[in-house]
């Protein structure tokens, strides 16, 4: 990983982050993760040397025509890859090759809101709430005709992976999850924590008022690198990765879908009463019963929870990784290699 830093950075700060996750996610407790060291399966990859993805296929599936990569051999075993704020499908842009090759059919859509993903309906609500975001990852698996697959991803992806994992588990062969669970609720989202947890959440208070959303709409790529950043403060991506991924964000439905996420995680915006009973059950933080692999960066600046916050919440086959070397946030595009092995090692629990 280069290890270019810019001192002047402002970063997260770490212990401030971990107290706001385990509080939002409301647990405790020592840790019972065993932390397991990644054994190579597929050859060495060098992160940034993948072309971009070729032309994706594009799917009628639920509410949405979702654009996504699929790569690999059609009989092998499904890798459902999901990406994350403010990033996009080339955050696998290695990850998935190195599947493809190893022989499993590798799908890599983009979320609601981003990329070549569009809205059937022009009436349909540009709802971002993490239920609706987990159904559409079922709608996708229907519409292709997939009744199982592993489930990987980070930030918004590993939040839905896990509700998907949770809810779904006989949709959910096994999971690799960055940062951990990240199942959370409402009503934890209104608590206030300690000043410094605060101010890693700056831009959800920002995203809460109608000069945020003005402003994410007018600089949303800006706005986007600076998150890339500060989540990663050690990654020296260049603007050609950067932009890449920033085309994802003119979807017309982007700034819609990424202000209602943050407006309804506080309480501050209202969901769709039919996934009400879904977040009912999510509000009780259910176990994860599937295989698991959670993994974390060494450099990640975005808010996080201790893995100790959230290892009984996994009852089955479960290890934790912790990549080293200045892995931030955005871990599948940082470290590609470490990635691709947990996948590969947590289908074979």
């Amino acid at each position: 990983m280069p290890e270019a830093i810019n001192r002047d950075r402002r970063r997260f700060l770490g212990t401030a982050a971990m107290t706001l996750a385990a509080t939002q996610i409301g647990l405790s407790g020592p840790a019972t993760a065993q932390a397991a060291e990644a054994k190579p399966t597929t050859r060495p990859i060098k992160p940034g040397t993948n072309t971009p993805f070729g032309p994706l296929k594009q799917i009628d599936a639920g509410v949405l025509n979702i654009g996504y990569v699929d790569a690999g051999p059609a009989d092998g075993p499904v890798i459902l890859l999901l990406h994350g704020w403010p990033y996009d499908i080339h955050s696998f842009v290695d990850v998935a090759p190195a599947l493809a090759s190893a022989g499993y059919r590798v799908i890599v859509p983009h979320l609601r809101g981003y990329g070549t993903t569009r809205f059937l309906s022009g009436e349909t609500f540009r709802n971002g709430q993490p239920s609706a975001l987990a159904l559409d990852t079922i709608a996708l698996m229907d519409a292709l005709k997939i009744e199982k697959a592993t489930l990987a991803g980070f930030d918004w992806g590993a939040r839905t992976a896990n509700i998907v994992a949770a809810l779904w588990p006989e949709r959910t062969k096994a999971m690799v999850s960055v940062s951990g669970y990240l199942i959370g609720n409402q009503e934890a989202g209104k608590k206030p924590l300690p000043p410094m947890a605060e101010l890693d959440w700056w831009y959800q208070f920002y995203f809460a008022t109608d000069r945020g959303r003005a402003g994410y709409d007018q600089y949303r790529h800006d706005f986007a690198k600076l998150i890339w950043r500060l989540a990663s403060p050690k990654w020296a991506f260049d603007d050609a990765t950067f932009d890449r991924s920033a085309v994802a964000f003119d979807n017309p439905d982007h700034v819609a879908i990424v202000i209602h996420n943050y407006r309804w995680r506080l309480g501050l915006a209202p969901g769709e009463p039919k996934y009400d009973e879904l977040e009912k059950r999510l509000a009780a933080a259910p176990v994860i019963a599937v295989p698991t692999i959670t993994m974390e960066g060494d450099a990640n600046g975005a808010p996080h929870p201790d893995a100790s916050a959230y290892a009984k919440k996994f009852s089955g086959r479960y290890a934790h990784r912790l990549i080293t070397g200045g892995t931030g946030h955005n871990l599948p595009q940082e470290a590609p290699q470490a990635f691709v092995d947990a996948v590969v090692d947590v289908t074979k629990f």
